[in-house]
């Protein structure tokens, strides 16, 4: 009886701590008030799918993607070309893809939208985007599937796929970086419409 007690002290405890390391984040529970939601997760781990369906459960929607902000730069354009952190005019053009990725959402949200935004976030970006977002709730939703299944999406994906050593880079970079923030989904035998529905019941 004493061990099942302590046991039950344990996981209050234990469940007390995590939600103190939770950042400050909250999300509309239903379609009255607008609210904000970053999608991240690795390359092929289905962001823009999801952060699109999700927008479109809304009656007020957009999903800003990332990488169609980054295809805006038709000239002089750096994309990160090998795994790695990113330096020179890639992590510029990095950080500038972010800071308007969160100035555009703003002005949606503001405007009464709910606003679903994409990007793939880790290590220092978790902290810019904070910054960039540091007066207005949001929800963050962290994509995981299994890596080798990140892999197997790359490869049936209709764009240049990012190869195994990006696959890996990425995936072990967001469990070390990300770990203990935002709503984990492990959508690696998940359907588009079931990670979707996982997500709005999860918020």
């Amino acid at each position: 009886m004493a061990d099942r007690i302590k046991k039950e002290e344990f996981a209050m405890m234990n469940q007390e701590n995590q939600q103190r390391e939770q950042p400050e984040m909250s999300v509309a529970k239903s379609d009255k008030e607008p609210a904000l939601i970053v999608v991240t997760g690795v390359m092929a781990a289905g962001k823009s799918t999801i952060a699109r369906l999700l927008a479109q459960h809304f009656t007020r929607g957009v999903h800003i993607n990332a990488d169609t902000l980054q295809q805006m730069i038709v000239s002089g354009g750096k994309w990160v070309s090998e795994p790695g952190e990113p330096s020179g005019e890639p992590a510029r053009q990095l950080r500038l893809r972010l800071k308007n990725l969160c100035l555009l959402g703003r002005s949606f949200f503001e405007a009464g939208f709910t606003v679903v935004l994409d990007d793939i976030i880790m290590g220092d970006r978790w902290q810019e985007l904070q910054e960039d977002l540091h007066d207005l709730p949001f929800s963050l939703v962290i994509l995981a599937p299994q890596v080798e299944i990140v892999q197997q999406r790359d490869q049936n994906r209709p764009k240049t796929t990012q190869g195994k050593a990006w696959a890996e880079y990425l995936d072990r970079e967001l469990r070390a970086t990300m770990a203990g923030v935002g709503l984990w989904v492990d959508s690696s035998q998940q359907t588009p419409e079931e990670t979707v529905d996982y997500i709005l019941q999860h918020l």
